[in-house]
């Protein structure tokens, strides 16, 4: 009898070990999150299911480029996801369909060729903040609606699609 009990004692530790493990990686570490929109597209489609790096910011600064999960500054029940155009104090501007950052344009190789979207700004991006957008430009709620993206909403970098896995790959 007392072999099942320490059996059971180990059991439930392991269990218990776990799923502090589990808990501590998911709110602190890594969380999954999925796609319901086209606003990423074609970088992220719908459906997609994404791994998010939550460590990342803790050491370091979003960069221009960075695609980003966050709270929604007018909702922060939801979560959206976008790209870093401008970080604080830069100047954002777009005109024929061309990002300009503090006057230069961007280049920004992930956008499909052709895409043509609204003229924007120039806005200047308050102290900690940042510009984001999403890179379907004509089906994204993004800064150009809604302002700029405070820090304290930055959840985390998107760093892999895992499925479906077909789109298995790193988050460029």
């Amino acid at each position: 009898m007392a072999g099942n009990k320490s059996a059971f004692a180990e059991l439930l530790e392991s269990v218990v070990i776990a799923v502090i493990l589990a808990t501590v990686i998911r709110f602190f570490l890594f969380q999954p999150f999925y796609i319901p929109s086209g606003s990423m597209e074609p970088t992220l489609s719908p459906g997609d299911r994404i791994i998010v790096n939550k460590l990342t910011y803790r050491f370091s600064e979003p960069n221009r480029g960075d695609v980003i999960v966050f709270k929604y500054p007018l909702d922060p029940q939801k979560d959206y996801i976008k790209r870093v155009v401008a970080v604080a104090g830069e100047r954002v501007e777009i005109r024929n369909s061309e990002v300009y950052v503090n006057g230069e344009a961007i280049g920004e190789p992930y956008l499909p060729e052709g895409l043509v979207f609204n003229d924007f700004g120039p806005v200047e991006v308050p102290r900690d903040s940042y510009f984001v957008m999403g890179d379907n430009r004509n089906n994204s709620q993004d800064s150009r609606v809604w302002g700029a993206l405070p820090e304290q909403n930055v959840i985390g970098k998107a760093v892999l699609v895992f499925w479906p896995l077909g789109r298995l790959g790193l988050i460029r």
